[in-house]
């Protein structure tokens, strides 16, 4: 006698949930939006630079996700394409809401004075949160265009060829963005660090 085995969701490939939505399993899609909304959260928090912010071009990504799921065709990853939706989210709110002063800098909550980095030393929380701070800046200089390609790069870890998928650009011209990304932001930090 065989033994039937059942795979349980979160093991499940894209495709795999994928076709369970398809087929009616209303739990699968929500699998897939936990796999990917650490990294899209931090997709969007790079992009826009405020904790609130990121959170709602999250959920407004998720929902536009949602109901143009069956835009997705298929010719990229799952989560190039999720990646994408949520980076355009986040740049339209960006140019809605314009730029605000930045309240919390990083995913911790704001004074936890349990942080194991900066409980004894609270020097080094100013000169991390002035490096935050920095960062943040330097990825500001950058246009937007450069912007999105090195977040979806860097922080959406995705390679030249799903961003270019993400982009619907060349791998070319990630990669010239990339490149001028980098220097931009190379020079932007050794004028403001003392190295």
């Amino acid at each position: 006698m065989g033994m039937i085995t059942a795979v349980s969701p979160s093991a499940a490939s894209d495709e795999e949930l994928l076709a369970k939505h398809a087929a009616g399993d209303r739990e699968a899609l929500e699998v897939l939006f936990q796999r990917y909304r650490g990294v899209a959260y931090r997709v969007a928090y790079r992009l826009l630079g405020q904790e609130a912010d990121a959170l709602d071009a999250v959920q407004n990504g998720f929902v536009k996700a949602l109901t143009h799921l069956s835009a997705f065709q298929g010719r990229s990853s799952f989560k190039t394409w999720l990646l994408r939706v949520i980076s355009n989210a986040a740049l339209d709110m960006g140019r809605q809401r314009g730029r605000r002063e930045i309240r919390s800098l990083d995913g911790l909550a704001p004074g936890d004075p349990d942080s194991p980095l900066t409980f004894h030393d609270p020097t080094l929380r100013l000169e991390q949160a002035d490096l935050r701070q920095l960062i943040r800046e330097a990825l500001f200089s950058l246009s937007e265009v450069q912007r999105q390609t090195f977040i979806l790069h860097a922080d959406g870890e995705l390679s030249y060829r799903e961003v270019a998928d993400a982009l619907d650009i060349s791998v070319g011209t990630v990669m010239s963005r990339l490149f001028y990304a980098r220097q931009k932001l190379r020079a932007y930090l050794a004028q403001r660090i003392d190295l």
